[in-house]
């Protein structure tokens, strides 16, 4: 199994638990965004737009840059990856028990006719 840092991991999960934090990666895959045009689709303040822009932060899953006043963020994909490869072990697990249940049925139903 990928071997990655354990908390760093957990925080990319918690990040990504959050169907807002999902929405403005989403949004930040697309284009860089600035932090007035990422709160812009959600009916929440500014300082709350901020608190999960630094909890995607943290994560390492967005990069602000800022100019003047302008925040700008855009989506690092680095994190991403990481935890794609961890749930792709997992992806493998799952496929072969399908892969075993399915030929496991096969054989009952091929007993029943």
């Amino acid at each position: 199994m990928v071997n990655h840092n354990k908390d760093h991991l957990n925080e990319i999960f918690h990040a990504l638990a959050d169907s807002t934090r999902r929405e403005m990666l989403h949004m930040m895959a697309q284009k860089e965004r600035t932090v007035s045009e990422l709160a812009e689709p959600f009916d929440m303040s500014l300082a709350a737009i901020s608190k999960h822009i630094k909890v995607l932060e943290r994560a390492n899953l967005v990069d602000r840059s800022v100019n003047g006043r302008i925040h700008t963020c855009r989506l690092n994909t680095e994190s991403l990856t990481q935890a794609t490869e961890w749930l792709r072990f997992y992806e493998k697990f799952w496929s072969n028990r399908f892969e075993l249940l399915e030929n496991e049925l096969l054989k009952a139903k091929n007993k029943e006719h």
